[in-house]
């Protein structure tokens, strides 16, 4: 690869620098938790047997987790809760930045100019593959780190996290593939998001019927048939590896016969009646181009609690006695009951909502990057409305999610006669927006004052904070120090009353953080790409 192929490269890296910390830092985060964690709650061979007897044969567990093997061990463990829903992460984390790379760049114009430069197709598409595997190789590196850090033995460590990101691989690859069919981000990404649904529902069959043979017919099955901790298969490797090629492949024949701007899925332009519902107003539009999205979110963050809800009895009966013990002697009690389970589940949904609230930012200064702003500000559309409006549609999106969240729970606890109310879980969910609103109002303000640094930092200070709050509990840090994450300030509701009083401050500060983008923005120049 030439100059220019690297400096492709290198832009194409730049350009997912974002997306990649944070989702390094968010893997990392769960591999320690989840390893220090289970030290921690089960410290004794038979408060790990118990545990593997009450989740060894629980189907609603494997619906996220996969099939468990080898509970009794940290790496077994680790290998099961960890990887079986980083994976699906990482599938979505490969789509997403392949999109970006690929599509992304043809959409906005820009790969037209480096296709008529010293480039050919051929090297472009290399110098931006091979970005990608550089992002996904740091994502596998912080992930080792994290499980290596949760004291798993150094090579173990690294073989889990590499049939963690074996699955980003091979969705990168897919994201590239999509790329040629349909010449746009979103397009690309809910192609790709097809196949990794499909791909999510045969392995959940698989998991939860005796149709084991399945798993070869799926990456995140390839996952789980690497078997870390629990009689490696490293041979399958060479299955992902295989995939990946051929798709890359397939990827770089279309990239280069077809014409640059067009997908080989292409509408025929007037057989379809145009659909001019929602395009009346900015605020109309942007429901219009986030409704999918918004849906997106809310069926997997509904189909995960019904998850949390249905094994909410079985964890809650699996807690060692000793820990029940340590949780009384500190008042928290109710954490070893399924309201208790729950309301530390939300925990993980609050996170889910704020990320959404990120990618809101992200979608607004996608808008601005791409041009759009300059002709819509030419008009009688003032910055302060489109913003404001923006920044509801968020908030409307993240209610929805919060809802489905509870509503899920509900589904799931209804199912399996856990002692948990229907208003409880109503309030879990109201207690996700406090944390997401604030992180969509600091994303305004940074979006208004650094507009290309915006979505970065963003993304890395709910991921910092987050982290933080997971780390802090674990390492035994001092009260006031875990309150600088407003994770720790959200409760623990159904299991706690809402904090009404923290939820104001958030909300307040949202407002606040919000009011002064809307000032910046109104004064501050258009900013490009």
């Amino acid at each position: 690869m030439g100059l220019p192929g690297r400096a492709l490269a290198r832009r194409a890296l730049g350009d997912v620098r974002a997306r990649t910390a944070a989702f390094s830092i968010l893997f990392l985060a769960i591999a320690v938790a989840n390893t220090l964690g289970y030290r921690s709650t089960y410290p004794t061979l038979a408060d790990r047997r118990r545990l593997a007897f009450t989740f060894g044969g629980n189907k609603a567990a494997r619906l996220f987790y996969g099939t468990p093997h080898g509970l009794e061990t940290v790496g077994g463990f680790a290998a099961w809760r960890a990887g079986g829903i980083l994976t699906i992460f990482a599938g979505f984390f490969g789509l997403l930045i392949a999109a970006r790379a690929f599509a992304g760049e043809e959409e906005s114009g820009r790969f037209e100019l480096v296709a008529t430069g010293a480039l050919t197709r051929r090297t472009a598409f290399g110098a931006r593959a091979a970005a990608l595997l550089v992002a996904l190789a740091t994502v596998w590196l912080a992930t080792s780190v994290g499980f290596a850090a949760g004291r798993l033995p150094v090579g173990g460590a690294a073989y889990l996290a590499l049939s963690v990101v074996a699955v980003g691989v091979v969705y990168a690859a897919v994201g590239a593939l999509a790329s040629q069919l349909i010449v746009s981000r979103r397009g690309a990404l809910e192609l790709g998001g097809l196949a990794l649904g499909i791909d999510f529902l045969l392995r959940v069959v698989s998991d939860t019927t005796s149709s084991q043979w399945l798993h070869w017919a799926t990456p995140l099955g390839w996952a789980e048939e690497l078997r870390p901790f629990a009689d490696p298969q490293p041979v399958v490797l060479v299955v992902p590896a295989t995939a990946a090629l051929i798709l890359s492949g397939c990827a770089l024949v279309l990239a280069e016969r077809r014409d640059v701007g067009i997908g080989l899925l292409r509408s025929d332009g007037g057989a379809r009646r145009p659909r001019t519902r929602l395009l009346g107003s900015p605020p109309a539009f942007a429901v219009r181009s986030e409704r999918t999205t918004t849906a997106v979110w809310s069926v997997a963050v509904a189909a995960f609690g019904i998850v949390v809800g249905a094994i909410s009895k079985s964890v809650a009966s699996g807690l060692s006695p000793s820990l029940r013990q340590r949780l009384a002697e500190i008042g928290q009690a109710d954490v070893a009951t399924p309201r208790g389970y729950v309301g530390l589940s939300f925990l993980f949904f609050a996170l889910a909502v704020s990320l959404y609230c990120c990618a809101q930012v992200a979608a607004a200064r996608h808008e601005e990057a791409e041009g759009r702003l300059e002709t819509l500000f030419a008009l009688p559309q003032g910055r302060t409305g489109w913003l404001g409006g923006r920044m509801g549609v968020a908030a409307g999106g993240a209610a929805a999610i919060s809802l489905a969240a509870a509503v899920g729970t509900a589904i799931g606890v209804a199912v399996v006669g856990a002692d948990v109310s229907t208003a409880g879980l109503l309030e879990a969910g109201l207690n996700c927006l406090p944390t997401s609103l604030l992180a969509l109002g600091v994303g305004a303000l940074l979006f208004a004052v650094t507009p290309r640094h915006a979505v970065g930092a963003i993304y890395g200070l709910v991921s910092i904070a987050f982290v933080w709050e997971l780390l802090g509990a674990l390492v035994g840090a001092p009260s006031w120090l875990l309150g600088v994450s407003p994770f720790d300030h959200i409760g623990s509701v159904p299991a706690s009353p809402f904090p009404v009083r923290a939820a104001l401050v958030m909300v307040v500060l949202a407002v606040a953080a919000a009011s002064g983008a809307a000032v910046v923005f109104r004064r501050r120049d258009l900013v490009g790409a």
